[in-house]
Protein backbone atom coordinates (compact mmCIF):
# COMPACT_ATOMS: atom_id res chain seq x y z
CA UNK A 1 0.00 0.00 0.00
CA UNK A 2 1.06 3.26 -0.83
CA UNK A 3 0.29 6.83 0.49
CA UNK A 4 0.29 10.07 -1.73
CA UNK A 5 -0.39 13.39 0.28
CA UNK A 6 -0.27 16.79 -1.02
CA UNK A 7 0.24 19.27 2.37
CA UNK A 8 -0.33 22.91 2.57
CA UNK A 9 0.47 25.11 5.69
CA UNK A 10 -3.30 24.95 6.56
CA UNK A 11 -4.35 21.15 5.48
CA UNK A 12 -3.08 18.14 4.10
CA UNK A 13 -5.17 16.07 1.48
CA UNK A 14 -3.89 12.19 1.44
CA UNK A 15 -4.39 9.33 -0.56
CA UNK A 16 -3.97 5.63 0.77
CA UNK A 17 -3.44 3.59 -2.87
CA UNK A 18 -3.84 -0.05 -1.66
CA UNK A 19 -2.56 -3.17 -3.64
CA UNK A 20 -5.90 -3.78 -5.39
CA UNK A 21 -6.09 -0.15 -6.73
CA UNK A 22 -8.77 0.98 -4.11
CA UNK A 23 -8.29 4.75 -3.12
CA UNK A 24 -9.19 5.93 0.00
CA UNK A 25 -9.07 9.87 1.13
CA UNK A 26 -8.12 11.66 4.80
CA UNK A 27 -7.10 14.64 6.04
CA UNK A 28 -4.95 16.29 8.45
CA UNK A 29 -4.05 19.73 9.18
CA UNK A 30 -0.92 20.62 7.30
CA UNK A 31 2.49 20.47 8.12
CA UNK A 32 5.26 23.19 7.18
CA UNK A 33 8.73 22.83 8.15
CA UNK A 34 9.11 26.36 9.17
CA UNK A 35 6.38 26.34 11.62
CA UNK A 36 5.88 22.51 12.98
CA UNK A 37 8.70 20.99 14.35
CA UNK A 38 9.26 16.71 14.17
CA UNK A 39 7.79 16.12 17.40
CA UNK A 40 4.48 17.95 17.15
CA UNK A 41 4.23 16.44 13.43
CA UNK A 42 4.83 13.34 15.01
CA UNK A 43 2.11 14.01 17.54
CA UNK A 44 -0.58 15.51 14.96
CA UNK A 45 -0.68 12.25 12.61
CA UNK A 46 -0.93 10.28 15.51
CA UNK A 47 -3.58 12.07 16.80
CA UNK A 48 -5.42 12.96 13.06
CA UNK A 49 -4.78 9.61 10.74
CA UNK A 50 -7.54 7.46 10.83
CA UNK A 51 -7.62 4.63 13.49
CA UNK A 52 -8.21 1.88 11.68
CA UNK A 53 -4.96 3.18 8.90
CA UNK A 54 -2.24 0.41 9.22
CA UNK A 55 0.54 2.33 9.22
CA UNK A 56 2.71 -0.81 9.60
CA UNK A 57 2.01 -1.64 6.47
CA UNK A 58 2.49 1.36 4.42
CA UNK A 59 5.60 0.71 1.80
CA UNK A 60 5.74 3.90 0.23
CA UNK A 61 4.46 7.90 1.74
CA UNK A 62 4.73 10.44 -1.41
CA UNK A 63 4.20 13.40 0.54
CA UNK A 64 4.51 16.92 -1.05
CA UNK A 65 4.72 19.67 1.48
CA UNK A 66 4.38 23.58 1.94
CA UNK A 67 7.86 24.48 3.03
CA UNK A 68 9.58 21.32 1.95
CA UNK A 69 12.16 23.32 -0.76
CA UNK A 70 15.79 22.64 1.12
CA UNK A 71 16.75 19.77 1.77
CA UNK A 72 17.35 20.35 5.64
CA UNK A 73 13.42 20.70 5.25
CA UNK A 74 12.94 17.91 4.01
CA UNK A 75 14.68 16.11 6.10
CA UNK A 76 12.75 17.33 9.15
CA UNK A 77 9.63 15.96 6.94
CA UNK A 78 11.35 12.90 6.49
CA UNK A 79 11.80 11.91 9.65
CA UNK A 80 8.70 12.67 11.40
CA UNK A 81 7.20 10.53 8.35
CA UNK A 82 9.85 7.58 9.34
CA UNK A 83 8.72 7.80 12.82
CA UNK A 84 5.20 7.23 11.79
CA UNK A 85 5.34 4.97 9.01
CA UNK A 86 8.13 2.88 10.11
CA UNK A 87 8.19 0.71 7.50
CA UNK A 88 7.93 2.60 4.39
CA UNK A 89 9.99 4.22 1.51
CA UNK A 90 9.85 8.19 2.31
CA UNK A 91 9.14 10.62 -0.50
CA UNK A 92 9.17 14.69 0.31
CA UNK A 93 8.76 16.91 -2.39
CA UNK A 94 7.77 20.62 -2.32
CA UNK A 95 4.22 20.98 -3.03
CA UNK A 96 5.11 23.33 -5.81
CA UNK A 97 6.30 19.74 -7.79
CA UNK A 98 3.10 18.33 -6.62
CA UNK A 99 1.01 21.83 -8.20
CA UNK A 100 3.34 21.38 -11.37
CA UNK A 101 2.54 17.41 -11.71
CA UNK A 102 -0.92 17.66 -11.19
CA UNK A 103 -1.37 20.76 -13.68
CA UNK A 104 0.87 19.97 -16.42
CA UNK A 105 1.32 15.96 -16.00
CA UNK A 106 4.30 15.59 -18.27
CA UNK A 107 4.08 18.98 -20.11
CA UNK A 108 6.35 21.97 -19.52
CA UNK A 109 4.37 25.48 -18.52
CA UNK A 110 3.87 27.83 -15.77
CA UNK A 111 2.04 26.69 -12.62
CA UNK A 112 1.17 28.51 -9.16
CA UNK A 113 -0.41 27.83 -5.94
CA UNK A 114 -2.85 30.38 -4.69
CA UNK A 115 -3.51 29.15 -1.28
CA UNK A 116 -2.83 29.94 2.55
CA UNK A 117 0.65 30.68 0.71
CA UNK A 118 2.17 31.52 -2.79
CA UNK A 119 4.41 29.98 -4.85
CA UNK A 120 4.85 30.13 -8.49
CA UNK A 121 7.65 28.30 -11.28
CA UNK A 122 8.14 27.09 -14.83
CA UNK A 123 8.13 23.66 -15.01
CA UNK A 124 10.03 21.35 -18.00
CA UNK A 125 7.83 18.34 -18.00
CA UNK A 126 9.96 16.39 -15.34
CA UNK A 127 11.72 18.95 -12.74
CA UNK A 128 11.01 22.77 -11.34
CA UNK A 129 13.57 25.20 -13.89
CA UNK A 130 12.84 28.56 -12.67
CA UNK A 131 11.59 29.97 -9.37
CA UNK A 132 11.32 33.08 -7.82
CA UNK A 133 11.63 33.32 -4.08
CA UNK A 134 7.41 34.07 -2.96
CA UNK A 135 9.26 35.89 0.14
CA UNK A 136 6.15 34.26 2.34
CA UNK A 137 4.35 35.77 4.45
CA UNK A 138 5.55 38.23 6.23
CA UNK A 139 7.87 39.42 3.02
CA UNK A 140 5.36 38.37 -0.02
CA UNK A 141 3.38 35.78 -0.32
CA UNK A 142 0.96 38.34 -2.38
CA UNK A 143 -2.46 37.01 -4.16
CA UNK A 144 -2.71 34.44 -0.95
CA UNK A 145 -5.30 33.75 1.14
CA UNK A 146 -2.70 35.11 3.91
CA UNK A 147 -1.92 38.85 1.74
CA UNK A 148 -5.46 38.93 1.24
CA UNK A 149 -6.51 38.29 5.47
CA UNK A 150 -3.98 40.97 5.98
CA UNK A 151 -4.80 43.21 3.37
CA UNK A 152 -8.62 42.81 5.50
CA UNK A 153 -6.76 43.53 8.90
CA UNK A 154 -5.06 46.34 7.90
CA UNK A 155 -8.00 48.14 6.71
CA UNK A 156 -10.00 47.04 10.27
CA UNK A 157 -7.13 48.15 12.63
CA UNK A 158 -6.94 51.47 10.71
CA UNK A 159 -10.66 51.80 10.30
CA UNK A 160 -10.08 51.61 6.55
CA UNK A 161 -13.15 49.40 6.40
CA UNK A 162 -16.68 50.36 5.22
CA UNK A 163 -19.11 50.61 8.06
CA UNK A 164 -21.44 47.77 6.96
CA UNK A 165 -18.13 45.35 6.37
CA UNK A 166 -16.52 46.71 10.05
CA UNK A 167 -19.83 45.82 11.79
CA UNK A 168 -20.66 42.49 10.06
CA UNK A 169 -16.36 41.74 11.01
CA UNK A 170 -16.91 42.45 14.74
CA UNK A 171 -20.49 40.18 14.76
CA UNK A 172 -18.59 37.68 12.86
CA UNK A 173 -15.24 37.98 15.32
CA UNK A 174 -15.39 39.90 18.02
CA UNK A 175 -11.94 41.27 17.25
CA UNK A 176 -10.86 44.15 18.66
CA UNK A 177 -7.64 46.03 17.27
CA UNK A 178 -5.73 44.80 19.85
CA UNK A 179 -6.95 41.24 19.95
CA UNK A 180 -5.35 41.00 16.27
CA UNK A 181 -2.29 42.28 16.83
CA UNK A 182 -1.67 40.41 20.03
CA UNK A 183 -2.68 37.28 17.55
CA UNK A 184 -0.21 38.07 14.97
CA UNK A 185 2.68 39.45 16.47
CA UNK A 186 2.50 37.13 19.78
CA UNK A 187 0.71 33.92 19.01
CA UNK A 188 2.32 31.00 16.49
CA UNK A 189 0.26 29.93 12.98
CA UNK A 190 0.44 33.64 12.48
CA UNK A 191 -0.13 32.89 8.50
CA UNK A 192 -2.78 30.85 9.11
CA UNK A 193 -4.71 33.25 11.35
CA UNK A 194 -3.97 35.94 8.71
CA UNK A 195 -5.51 33.39 6.03
CA UNK A 196 -8.61 32.37 7.72
CA UNK A 197 -10.09 35.63 7.13
CA UNK A 198 -10.25 35.09 3.63
CA UNK A 199 -13.27 33.25 4.07
CA UNK A 200 -15.33 36.11 4.92
CA UNK A 201 -13.53 38.15 2.06
CA UNK A 202 -15.44 35.43 0.14
CA UNK A 203 -18.60 35.59 2.28
CA UNK A 204 -18.87 39.33 2.87
CA UNK A 205 -22.01 40.05 0.74
CA UNK A 206 -22.86 43.51 2.23
CA UNK A 207 -20.32 45.60 0.13
CA UNK A 208 -19.54 43.09 -2.50
CA UNK A 209 -17.40 46.09 -4.34
CA UNK A 210 -15.07 46.42 -1.50
CA UNK A 211 -14.42 42.43 -1.08
CA UNK A 212 -13.77 42.50 -4.80
CA UNK A 213 -11.46 45.39 -5.58
CA UNK A 214 -9.86 44.14 -2.25
CA UNK A 215 -8.95 40.56 -4.01
CA UNK A 216 -8.48 42.46 -7.46
CA UNK A 217 -5.66 44.24 -5.86
CA UNK A 218 -3.80 41.33 -3.83
CA UNK A 219 -4.05 39.69 -7.46
CA UNK A 220 -2.80 42.32 -8.79
CA UNK A 221 0.45 42.23 -6.45
CA UNK A 222 1.06 38.66 -7.25
CA UNK A 223 1.36 39.20 -10.92
CA UNK A 224 3.18 42.72 -10.70
CA UNK A 225 5.39 41.23 -8.44
CA UNK A 226 5.95 37.92 -9.30
CA UNK A 227 4.51 36.32 -12.45
CA UNK A 228 5.38 39.15 -14.71
CA UNK A 229 9.11 38.78 -14.17
CA UNK A 230 9.39 35.16 -15.63
CA UNK A 231 11.07 35.54 -19.08
CA UNK A 232 8.48 35.51 -21.46
CA UNK A 233 6.05 34.81 -18.93
CA UNK A 234 2.84 35.46 -21.75
CA UNK A 235 3.80 32.55 -23.67
CA UNK A 236 2.22 30.22 -21.08
CA UNK A 237 -0.88 29.34 -20.20
CA UNK A 238 -1.94 30.32 -16.59
CA UNK A 239 -2.55 27.42 -14.29
CA UNK A 240 -2.61 27.13 -10.82
CA UNK A 241 -3.88 25.06 -7.37
CA UNK A 242 -5.18 25.96 -4.44
CA UNK A 243 -8.66 27.22 -2.46
CA UNK A 244 -8.06 30.96 -3.42
CA UNK A 245 -7.08 30.67 -6.84
CA UNK A 246 -10.26 28.55 -7.06
CA UNK A 247 -12.71 30.26 -4.69
CA UNK A 248 -12.13 33.52 -6.18
CA UNK A 249 -11.14 32.35 -9.52
CA UNK A 250 -13.44 34.61 -11.79
CA UNK A 251 -11.50 37.82 -10.46
CA UNK A 252 -8.45 35.99 -11.44
CA UNK A 253 -8.89 35.21 -14.58
CA UNK A 254 -9.83 39.11 -15.26
CA UNK A 255 -6.19 40.05 -13.87
CA UNK A 256 -4.55 36.94 -15.83
CA UNK A 257 -6.32 38.91 -19.16
CA UNK A 258 -5.16 41.81 -18.12
CA UNK A 259 -1.73 40.42 -18.18
CA UNK A 260 -1.91 39.16 -21.70
CA UNK A 261 -2.03 35.50 -20.09
CA UNK A 262 -4.68 32.77 -21.16
CA UNK A 263 -6.20 31.09 -18.47
CA UNK A 264 -5.37 26.94 -18.38
CA UNK A 265 -6.03 24.92 -15.29
CA UNK A 266 -7.63 26.16 -12.06
CA UNK A 267 -8.45 23.60 -9.44
CA UNK A 268 -8.79 23.42 -6.06
CA UNK A 269 -6.62 20.27 -5.30
CA UNK A 270 -3.80 18.37 -7.01
CA UNK A 271 -4.86 15.20 -5.16
CA UNK A 272 -6.06 13.28 -7.45
CA UNK A 273 -4.25 14.92 -10.16
CA UNK A 274 -1.30 13.49 -8.37
CA UNK A 275 -2.34 10.16 -7.33
CA UNK A 276 -3.22 9.12 -11.06
CA UNK A 277 0.53 10.46 -12.11
CA UNK A 278 2.02 8.21 -9.18
CA UNK A 279 -0.12 5.37 -10.58
CA UNK A 280 1.57 5.98 -14.42
CA UNK A 281 4.43 5.98 -13.06
CA UNK A 282 3.83 2.52 -10.91
CA UNK A 283 2.79 1.25 -14.06
CA UNK A 284 6.15 1.91 -15.86
CA UNK A 285 8.11 0.46 -13.55
CA UNK A 286 6.65 -2.90 -13.53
Amino acid sequence: MIIIADGGSTKTNWCLLNDEGVKVYFNTEGYNPYFSSIAYIVNSLNESLPTDLEKDKITEVNYYGAGCSTEEKRKQVEDAMSAVFTHAKINIGHDLLAAARALLGRNAGFAAILGTGTNTCIYDGKDIVNNIDSGAYILGDEGSGCYIGKKLLTDYIRGYMPEAVRTLFWETFQLTPDDVNEQVYTKPLANRFCASFSKFVYDNNVNIQYSRNLVKTSFEDFFKNLVTHYPDYQKYTFNCIGSVGYNFRNVLEEVCTENGMQVGNIIRSPIDSLVKFHQELAAEAQ
